[in-house]
């Protein structure tokens, strides 16, 4: 298991090369850099890692000295990919080869944005789910076909692999990241150092259609229902629940959580049901019938319909496989492949 899983996430490390955008660069180096140790924020070590020594060129006439090689990744808990200014451009293959290394030993490596791109050249995408910038979803998709690419998402999770959408989406995945890693405190603390929201979940829209909610009253109940839903995944939730938690009536609530998140209630419920036993499975020795109780499931058989349906392997199954050690040979200090 890597050590973000396990709430030790402390050495970052940042994919620098000419050309990537500078906002990545900048939301990056705002959520990991500072010493926030004062606000209860754990120290993290972050290092900016090159194929090459020197000044690097960023759009804007901007130049980046990095700070460590690629072999430093080695020694990472986490590395993170801003995009590149112009998605089709190449990454040298060394740097591919070093993303592949990374994630071959169980470390989460995060794509900001056209990010997305460099992961599926490096050919960590195949077959994997993926987002990136809605107007870029349809270049992803046909370049690299093997992709699962999805245009609705903020941000998405697959085999240890996350990428998110465009431009401040990249602060939710990052956020996001931390709060999986150091709990919604450590978040909301950098959050307000930020002055950004500590919350979106990524399956809220990246865009809509239709003309979001009139009244902010609304879209900030919606965002308090969905942080609460996920606080009682355990117990039983019903969208007259929820609608109820929001002061609107269930045909209301589900109109307004359809126009906000771009799915029903009880799609939401189901999808965050389904990873949190995922992640139950694959870090407890829960036995099946308690990770079913635990992510809110009303019975065991409901459960492994749904999981089996939605992973393609029965959670006994499932855990087997996520717990199996690496294919490859390894010194003994390897981690193994992060599910």
């Amino acid at each position: 298991m890597a050590d973000w899983q396990t709430g030790r996430m402390r050495r970052v490390a940042i994919v620098v090369q000419p050309g990537i955008r500078s906002f990545d660069l900048a939301v990056i180096t705002e959520v990991w850099g500072p010493d926030r140790s004062r606000t209860g924020v754990p120290g993290f070590e972050l290092r900016r890692c090159a194929l090459e020594p020197g000044p690097i060129p960023l759009p804007g006439g901007l130049t980046l000295t990095p700070d460590r090689g690629l072999d430093w990744l080695a020694t990472a808990d986490l590395v993170v990919v801003p995009a590149l200014d112009e998605p089709a451009d190449p990454t040298p293959a060394p740097v591919l080869a070093a993303l592949r290394e990374a994630h071959g030993r169980g470390v989460p490596v995060a794509a900001l944005c056209a990010g997305a791109f460099i992961l599926a050249e490096a050919g960590l995408l195949e077959g994997r789910r993926a987002v990136t910038h809605w107007w870029l979803a349809p270049q992803l998709a046909a370049r690299y076909p093997g992709i699962v690419v999805e245009d609705a998402p903020l941000y998405v999770e697959d085999g240890g692999l996350w990428t998110s959408a465009g431009v401040a989406s990249g602060i939710d995945l990052c956020l996001h990241l931390v709060r999986e890693a150091h709990g919604a405190e450590a978040a909301a603390a950098i959050a307000r150092s930020m002055v950004t929201g500590p919350f979106r979940t990524g399956d809220h829209a990246q865009y809509l259609d239709r003309p979001v909610p009139a009244a902010d009253r609304t879209a900030e109940a919606l965002a308090a229902v969905r942080a609460r839903a996920l606080r009682s995944l355990h117990e039983p939730l019903s969208v007259g629940t929820m609608a109820g938690w929001a002061g609107m009536s269930p045909r209301s609530f589900a109109r307004h959580f359809a126009a906000a998140t771009g799915t029903t209630p009880h799609r939401w419920l189901l999808g965050h049901r389904l990873n949190a036993a995922r992640k139950l499975l694959e870090r407890t020795d829960h036995p099946v019938p308690e990770v079913a109780r635990r992510a809110g499931f009303a019975s065991e058989v409901t459960f492994r319909q749904h999981f089996t349906a939605h992973v393609g392997l029965g959670p006994r199954a499932y855990r087997a496989a996520s717990c199996a050690p690496a294919a490859a040979p390894n010194p003994p200090d390897s981690v193994r492949k992060g599910s």
